[in-house]
């Protein structure tokens, strides 16, 4: 195995996101929210403290387990914005679907099935929806992705930031508010334990994440997004939940680099439903493949190593972004998602059991590798790569004032 990197981001931080520094500043941002936990206990509600860190917040209210959580697009509606100029190709239904599925792959993470979904539209101007092909598609899209999550869209926020945002420029995010059923405990990694199967999901391509470097890289191609992908960029089964019902556009039918990326996410609400209605499944934790690629399997602030053994196809948009991009190995599975969408670990036995559900609702998915003893990290068998624990933080900073006045967790 190669040894680990500490520096897997490096390629990334060229186009302008460090994650180095985002995740120090997350970190510092939740453990002055560790201390403000106390607060809920005024309305007769109780944080669960061990989901500070996870993708999503839990709470306990009125005999229920709650979860909240926002997400943002990033800069993939700038993808949308230009290849509709270039190729004359409404894609904004794609992005809409998108930020639904970052919101609520996020949500479902902690083991919640989501209730309402609300949507944030930010315009650098309200010009933005005088061209109603543009608008229509974005709600068309959004409405979409609720009725797939089987969720309700509450409503929303649609400001125009003059200044802050260019004219032609909108920007994505949404929030969303599930609950975990019966029994109510949510899933937060403390279950873990040695002998547990990772079963890794198909991605569709790029999903929402990795959009600045794909920005970057466009722009110095010769034909920029219009750039035919070498072997006509064809995606393999990616599961009728990422359909947007149009299809893709093609330059001397080969697929173009903006049409790939612009494929929509996957949502796999309607297989966490089905694994958590399945009594022959024993879930043990939920991961969202996103930023931080494939180190993200090992999110959970425990001493275990996750070996992988299998990886799934990767999409031809993301072996080309890669490539393009003179990314090593180490530095594209810490980037992107490389063909992995999503984790499911379950207990011994189980994993074949998410895979058969997982493809009857048409997703790729394959038991992939265990959960073993040993220091916090991932090895990546296939590719020679092993990432350290070191090179993942995302856990709140926890001061003494901190842990004085965060609540004990109840049962």
């Amino acid at each position: 195995m190669a040894d680990p990197d500490p520096d897997v981001h490096s390629a990334y931080r060229q186009a302008g996101v460090d994650y180095a520094v985002l995740d120090a500043s997350k970190r510092s941002a939740l453990g002055e929210a560790l201390a403000t936990s106390h607060w809920l206990t005024a309305g007769g509600a109780r944080a669960v403290d061990g989901s500070r860190g996870e993708p999503a917040f839990v709470l306990r209210f009125a005999g229920s387990t709650l979860a909240f959580v926002l997400e943002t697009l990033g800069t993939k509606s700038i993808v949308a914005r230009e290849y509709h100029e270039l190729a004359g190709v409404n894609r904004f239904d794609h992005v809409a679907y998108d930020t639904v599925a970052a919101v609520l792959n996020d949500l479902i993470c902690v083991g919640a099935l989501p209730l309402v979904v609300n949507a944030y539209f930010a315009t650098g101007s309200s010009a933005w929806y005088e061209r109603a092909e543009r608008a229509d598609a974005l709600l068309t899209g959004w409405r979409r992705a609720c009725d797939d999550a089987q969720c309700a869209w509450g409503g929303g926020e649609s400001p125009s930031l003059v200044d802050l945002l260019a004219p032609a420029e909108i920007e994505l995010a949404g929030s969303a508010l599930g609950f975990v059923p019966p029994p109510g405990e949510p899933l937060l990694g403390e279950e873990l334990a040695p002998g547990d199967e990772i079963v890794l999901l198909a991605s569709s391509g790029l999903h929402a994440n990795g959009a600045s470097l794909a920005r970057r890289i466009a722009a110095r191609l010769p034909r920029g997004l219009l750039t035919e992908l070498p072997d006509g960029g064809e995606s393999g089964e990616i599961g009728s939940h990422a359909d947007s019902g149009s299809a893709p556009a093609k330059e001397n039918g080969a697929m173009t680099f903006g049409e790939a990326l612009l494929a929509p996410s996957v949502l796999y609400v309607e297989l966490l439903r089905r694994l958590l209605g399945d009594g022959q499944v024993r879930l043990t934790y939920l991961s969202h493949i996103t930023g931080h690629g494939l180190l993200k399997l090992m999110r959970p602030q425990r001493e275990l190593t996750y070996r992988i053994r299998a990886l799934p196809p990767v999409p031809p948009v993301l072996a080309f972004l890669a490539a393009q991009a003179e990314l090593d190995a180490a530095a594209a599975h810490s980037t992107l998602n490389m063909g992995a969408g999503f984790a499911v670990y379950c207990r011994p036995g189980g994993g074949a059991r998410v895979v058969a559900t997982a493809r009857e609702l048409g997703l790729g998915a394959l038991l992939a590798g265990t959960v073993e003893e040993g220091p916090r990290q991932v090895i990546l068998e296939p590719v020679g790569v092993t990432f350290a624990g070191e090179q993942l933080a995302l856990a709140p900073e926890r001061g003494p004032e901190q842990l004085a006045l965060a609540p004990e967790r109840g049962p």
